[in-house]
């Protein structure tokens, strides 16, 4: 199954080069590209692309307020947004994952990468870079006083382990090695967790162990 992609970025160079790298993969094909972010939502929805790889700084509308009106569309809700900017601040990297981003990386990352990053959000997978990333979720996105989701009365235990071990900002193969189960078996707890909590990806799973208060 190829995955269709959509590029975000006011620079038409970077646009051209990030099409070419993504179309020379088989499993991976661009569809559309945006020169701002009211460009982005309405290719987005004519489109219905897997993937949007949004930049922040765009001319009129942002990638952020972009971002956030493809995340608040259901028909919209198969589309993942994947921030790609040279502008990594704590707040931008807070407000994108608030706005509903699946993943945000930087500019400076290698070409294998963005591919991989591509499928890993297409995937519903989290793309939350390592210690910086955890740190800036549990600055921003914790609150004082953590409002525990009601949906986690629905966990099991199991779950419930799995769910604090991602939001700690381990991937399925390291889940999977230090509880002994299988990397389809993580997959299927981290399914269902985010089933039973609503969440639309794993970086919004993350996001809710935070808030109520499962990390503290």
């Amino acid at each position: 199954m190829t995955t269709r992609v959509l590029l975000a970025d006011d620079q038409a160079l970077l646009r051209g080069t990030f099409r070419l790298l993504i179309d020379s993969c088989a499993d991976l094909e661009v569809v559309a590209e945006a020169a701002d972010g009211a460009q982005a939502v309405d290719l987005a929805r004519r489109h219905r692309p897997d993937v949007i790889v949004m930049d922040i700084r765009m001319p009129g509308t942002d990638g952020l307020r972009a971002t956030e009106a493809v995340c608040a569309d259901p028909a919209l809700a198969g589309t993942r947004v994947l921030i790609l900017t040279t502008f990594e601040s704590e707040e931008h990297v807070a407000r994108a994952l608030r706005a509903g981003a699946s993943g945000f990386l930087g500019k400076y990352v290698t070409t294998d990468a963005l591919l991989e990053a591509i499928r890993t959000v297409a995937a519903g997978e989290r793309l939350l870079s390592p210690g910086a990333t955890r740190a800036l979720i549990e600055r921003f996105l914790a609150t004082p006083a953590p409002v525990p989701h009601p949906g986690l009365r629905e966990l099991t235990n199991r779950e419930l382990e799995v769910l604090r071990m991602a939001a700690e900002g381990r991937s399925n193969e390291e889940i999977a090695a230090a509880l002994h189960l299988s990397v389809f078996t993580v997959r299927t707890h981290v399914q269902r967790a985010m089933t039973k909590l609503a969440a639309r990806d794993r970086a919004q799973l993350v996001v809710i162990a935070y808030q109520s208060g499962l990390m503290a």
